[in-house]
């Protein structure tokens, strides 16, 4: 059959123009909680220099936390047993009866929290996962959730994810980037739920001391409704004199503390993406049941060889190969740490006591009159722009301190050799330079 058009007006037009509009709009909308996230600066970065790299530019990155080490032989080992005796299939929701019994026993032993039982534990895929549950299991909508600053990126955005209202506590370089327990008393209001603390610090380095941690629980323990997420998945990796102390082994803090740790940064377990958390039973069971509609357990595989870890390396914090590669990072960062402060405009009052991170002040370095002169760069107005401008110009790729409530800062992870740290560092301090970089002229009197 043959068909004619027939000719529409120009406001016919406009109408079905604009019907067409409004019913795409209504069957695009996204989630208004999922609209207003911020995507993770630090994925981004990475993501980032991973494309300059495909594309042929010799991008040293330092802006993901992952170490540069392989997982020990021992770990690996039990990961291939796994495979070659069919322990490839899923396990119960929670985790395997070994790894959680496993992981008690790591806690009350190693870290003092003696009321924990396997039952109390959760295995999940990886700690970020064991985070966002626990905020699920804790926050309800309008609850608030104390965050001190700096802080991992991601600790806002799943508050808010979970209807919660992230209450920022900053601290300064000049604290060591510490929250004080005076501090954390003025943040408290009748809707705070949650306060969350890491230790040592995701991007500081910074490390409480048990005296530091008394005083914050002392806080805690006046505020009934007050519980504690104690993020300690940097535990192992502390430099003397500076120690790990679990919250949850102060006193009065056993039933007021949900531990989350795992297996990524201390066994350069990363890819096996495997974490934990230990909690009283309400919040463990309600974490478990989350679970269960979401992602259930962990991988079979992971789990048999984290067993290994925990028990088959030896000694306690995780026996030599994991004292071996503290060394090593240890030894990096004196090396960062002395490198960063020798550049013009850098400041790093203190030196990190743990994790792999250094956070230098670059407030010197941007703002009004600061100009990348290389490659017409042009105006550098904070801590993004450097950034941005050190990627272009020195092809390092690092992550602006905004992205952790640390605007004056950025972000270098000495996970990574010392002849990638040197030849970074050696970018860093060229495309700095006079000539090449034009600090603002307040920075320079």
């Amino acid at each position: 059959m043959q068909t004619t058009s027939i000719p529409t007006s120009t406001s016919t037009a406009a109408a079905a123009a604009a019907s067409t509009s409004s019913s795409d709009a209504l069957l695009l909308a996204i989630n208004p909680r999922v609209a207003a996230l911020k995507p993770s600066k630090t994925m981004a970065l990475t993501d980032k220099a991973r494309e300059l790299k495909e594309a042929g530019k010799d991008v040293i990155g330092l802006a993901a936390g992952e170490p540069d080490f392989d997982t020990p032989a021992a770990i690996v080992e039990a990961g291939v047993e796994a495979l070659r005796t069919g322990i490839t299939r899923y396990t119960p929701n929670a985790g395997t009866p070994a790894l959680r019994a496993a992981i008690a026993s790591k806690l009350r032993n190693e870290n003092g929290l003696t009321n924990i039982s396997a039952e109390d534990v959760v295995v999940s895929n990886g700690a970020k996962q064991s985070i966002w549950q626990a905020l699920l299991a804790t926050c309800a909508e309008g609850d608030e959730v104390v965050i001190p600053a700096p802080f991992w990126v991601s600790y806002p955005e799943m508050a808010r994810m979970a209807g919660a209202v992230p209450v920022v506590v900053r601290s300064s370089a000049a604290e060591g980037f510490l929250m004080s327990a005076e501090a954390l008393e003025k943040a408290l209001t009748p809707k705070s739920r949650l306060l969350i603390l890491c230790t040592p610090s995701n991007p500081s380095g910074a490390v409480y001391s048990r005296k530091a941690l008394e005083d914050i629980a002392a806080v805690v323990a006046r505020h009934p409704r007050l519980l504690v997420l104690s993020d300690e998945i940097y535990e192992y990796i502390c430099y003397p004199p500076a120690e790990h102390v679990a919250f949850g082994s102060l006193p009065g803090m056993a039933q007021r503390t949900l531990t989350v740790n795992g297996f990524s940064k201390s066994y350069a377990m990363t890819g096996w993406r495997l974490g934990y958390l230990a909690a009283p039973k309400p919040f463990s069971s309600a974490c478990s049941v989350i679970q269960s509609q979401s992602t259930s357990g962990a991988s079979s595989i992971a789990q048999h060889a984290a067993v290994a870890a925990l028990t088959g390396l030896g000694g306690e914090n995780g026996g030599e190969p994991v004292a071996e590669m503290v060394r090593a990072f240890q030894e990096r960062r004196d090396y960062v740490c002395s490198r960063l402060r020798a550049i013009p405009g850098i400041s790093l009052p203190s030196t990190p006591d743990g994790a792999f991170y250094a956070l230098p002040d670059v407030s010197a370095l941007v703002g009004e009159g600061a100009v990348g002169l290389s490659g017409g760069f042009g105006p550098v107005a904070d801590g993004d722009a450097l950034c941005s401008y050190l990627l272009q110009e020195a092809l390092v790729a690092l992550v602006p301190g905004e992205a952790f409530g640390a605007p004056e800062c950025v972000r270098l992870s000495y996970a990574a050799s010392m002849d990638t740290l040197k030849e970074a560092l050696d970018r860093i301090e060229g495309a700095l330079s006079e000539g090449r970089y034009r600090r603002p002229a307040a920075a320079k009197k």
